[in-house]
């Protein structure tokens, strides 16, 4: 007799917000080879297929705590995007319209907006952008300048007239420029008027990306700060469009679906 034995599965929730897209896992369930585990489950085709992974906690000053693991098995400290991912599926378990998430790069409060069954929308409090001025860069194609901007992760903003069929490569290039060396998120972004920008992502951890919060707030304060826009900015991407508000702190504002609930066959 063929002994057949039940595989072990770990539960996941995907979720996606604007095409970023991302797997909810309880921290309970994470293995010793978190990293690699990761990595499996981001693979899009033999695994299930996302950016990254939310590991949730419990926090003792949140509603819960998500701890982000890019699709390579690196650590990241925060997804704008992620986060608010972790925010909806919270509101679908547990309702409420205000949560609190503990990240990597501190506290992040989601209002919650609007809801209409799986999809729903929240204004972020994405904290207060660093923004350290320009910084040029000597790249195989020639010379760049760009601005360097903190949103609690790092971030490499440079305006562009057009979007080139050469773009990826550019902004991997910058990625593993020396200057950075923990990398950092590149966003190439093209000034529509200056209520409007449209922006390409190429993130650590990933490469290109249909859209990043984190992304998208570094991209409308460098353009705030560089006098090419005004707050509030509309930020387009191919993924969707976000709003971000500047005042004081920045506020991101934007969609969030749960896709499917599944398990992963270990």
């Amino acid at each position: 007799m063929i002994d057949i034995l039940r595989p072990r599965s770990i539960p996941f929730v995907k979720a996606s917000a604007c095409g970023n897209d991302f797997l909810l896992i309880d921290g309970k369930q994470a293995p010793s080879d978190i990293e690699d585990f990761t990595r499996r489950l981001c693979e899009r085709h033999s695994g299930v297929g996302a950016d990254g992974i939310e590991w949730l906690y419990p926090s003792p000053d949140a509603e819960i705590e998500a701890r982000l693991i890019n699709a390579d098995g690196s650590h990241a400290e925060i997804s704008g995007n992620g986060t608010r991912c972790v925010a909806a599926n919270y509101v679908a378990e547990r309702g409420g319209e205000l949560v609190r998430v503990r990240t990597g790069a501190g506290m992040k409060v989601c209002n919650l907006v609007r809801r209409e069954g799986a999809e729903f929308e929240f204004e972020t409090a994405m904290g207060e952008p660093q923004v350290a001025g320009q910084l040029s860069l000597r790249l195989g194609s020639g010379d760049v300048t760009g601005t360097s901007v903190s949103m609690g992760n790092p971030h490499f903003v440079l305006f562009v007239e057009e979007f080139g069929v050469t773009w990826q490569a550019e902004a991997l290039e910058i990625q593993l420029h020396p200057a950075f060396r923990e990398g950092v998120n590149v966003e190439m972004v093209l000034v529509r008027d200056q209520h409007n920008i449209e922006v390409r992502f190429f993130e650590r951890g990933v490469g290109e990306t249909q859209s990043s919060g984190t992304g998208s707030c570094a991209s409308a304060a460098a353009a705030i700060a560089t006098g090419r826009a005004r707050s509030p900015v509309n930020v387009q991407a191919t993924g969707g469009t976000q709003m971000v508000r500047w005042d004081r702190e920045v506020f991101l504002t934007g969609t969030a679906r749960l896709v499917c609930r599944g398990d992963f066959l270990i």
